[in-house]
């Protein structure tokens, strides 16, 4: 992780934990969208090895199937980048699947979802495996 850019937006803890709940909201609907499209992938591919749309053989030919599994991948990458756009437009950082940093200034108070609270801070080299709890 390198340092943040110079424009970069800084929170203190309250104001994180303020703006949480917008986060929150965003990360949810997220998630559900992508639980949603990852449900329609994996009844696609049951098809696929149950033999349903593949014939009584369960072989795996390169057809109709494999444009809506192309379309729902590309769905779900948008999903993901909409709220990682999102999450930027705010001043934050999304630093994984639905992991979120707040620049403190001297590092990041960290949330991952679907965590209650902003309870931990990393310093910027540390990442998500540094971080502590905030007592």
């Amino acid at each position: 992780m390198s340092e943040p850019s110079p424009e970069r937006r800084i929170f203190s803890l309250d104001q994180a934990r303020e703006l949480l709940p917008r986060v929150k909201a965003l990360t949810a609907d997220a998630v559900h969208n992508v639980e949603a499209l990852t449900a329609e992938l994996e009844a696609d591919g049951a098809d696929v090895v149950s033999g349903g749309a593949n014939g009584a053989n369960g072989a795996h030919e390169v057809g109709e199937e494999d444009v809506p599994q192309s379309r729902l991948n590309k769905e779900l990458e948008q999903v993901v980048a909409q709220w990682a756009s999102r999450i930027t437009e705010l001043g934050l950082e999304a630093k994984g699947m639905w992991l979120v940093d707040f620049d403190a200034g001297s590092g990041y108070y960290c949330w991952r979802y679907p965590e209650d609270s902003v309870l931990h801070f990393h310093g910027y080299e540390d990442g998500f495996e540094g971080r502590m709890k905030i007592v």
